[in-house]
C-alpha cells in the first residue's frame, strides 16, 4: 500500500510540476495562482498541499527544471576546442537564446522571491552554481596569476553584464536594446568582457 500512495504521490507531483511549468511559460509569474495549477493539473487545491509545503515550493521546483535546461543549453554550445573567447561567445548567445526561446521561465528564475524570512533552500542556491561555473573555468587560464576567489568575482561581473543587458532589454526599459540589436551587442559585449585582463 505505501508503494502505491508513493508513486500516486509522484504522480501528482509531476502533474502539478508540468502544470505550473505550462502556466508560467504561457503567463509568467504574476498572476500565478494554486488553484489554476491545481485546475490545469486535475488535482483538487488541497492536493498541491500534500506534495508541497506552499506554492513557493512548487516553483522552487519549476525552476530547478528550467536551470537543468539551462545548463544543458549552456554545455551544448561549448566546444573544447575553441578560443576563450568563441567560448564566452557561444556561452553568451546560448544563453541571449534561451533566454528568448523561455522567457517566461527564464523570467522566472530571477523574479520569484521567498517569503519575507524564508530562506532560499541550500539545494536550490547549489543549483545556480554552473552559471558561474562555466565562464570560471575558461577565465582561470585567462588569469593564471589570480585566487580562485578572483576568478570567481570576475566570472561573476562577467555574467552581471551579459544577464543585465538581456534583462533590461527583454523587459522593454529605456535603456534596454531593441531585440533586433541584441544578439550584435551582446556578441561585441561578450567579446570586450573576454578581452579584458586582471
Amino acid at each position: 500500500m505505501t508503494g502505491k500512495r508513493q508513486t500516486k504521490k509522484e504522480d501528482l507531483k509531476a502533474r502539478l510540476v508540468a502544470a505550473c511549468t505550462e502556466l508560467i511559460r504561457e503567463q509568467g509569474l504574476k498572476n500565478l495562482r494554486a488553484r489554476d495549477i491545481a485546475e490545469r493539473a486535475g488535482a483538487a487545491l488541497g492536493g498541491l498541499y500534500t506534495v508541497f509545503d506552499d506554492l513557493d515550493g512548487l516553483i522552487l521546483h519549476v525552476n530547478s527544471a528550467t536551470l537543468k535546461q539551462l545548463e544543458e543549453a549552456l554545455n551544448v554550445a561549448i566546444s573544447p576546442s575553441t578560443t576563450n573567447e568563441e567560448t564566452f561567445l557561444s556561452l553568451s548567445l546560448a544563453y541571449l537564446r534561451f533566454a528568448l526561446g523561455e522567457r517566461n521561465l527564464w523570467s522566472a528564475l530571477f523574479e520569484h522571491r521567498m517569503p519575507e524570512g524564508v530562506s532560499v533552500p541550500e539545494w536550490h542556491l547549489a543549483e545556480h552554481t554552473f552559471l558561474i561555473g562555466l565562464i570560471a573555468a575558461p577565465l582561470s587560464l585567462q588569469m593564471p596569476g589570480a585566487s580562485g576567489d578572483e576568478v570567481a568575482i570576475r566570472a561573476r561581473t562577467f555574467f552581471a553584464a551579459i544577464h543585465g543587458v538581456i534583462a533590461l532589454s527583454l523587459e522593454g526599459r529605456f535603456i534596454g536594446i531593441t531585440s533586433e540589436a541584441l544578439e550584435r551587442e551582446i556578441t561585441i559585449l561578450a567579446g570586450i568582457l573576454a578581452r579584458s585582463r586582471s
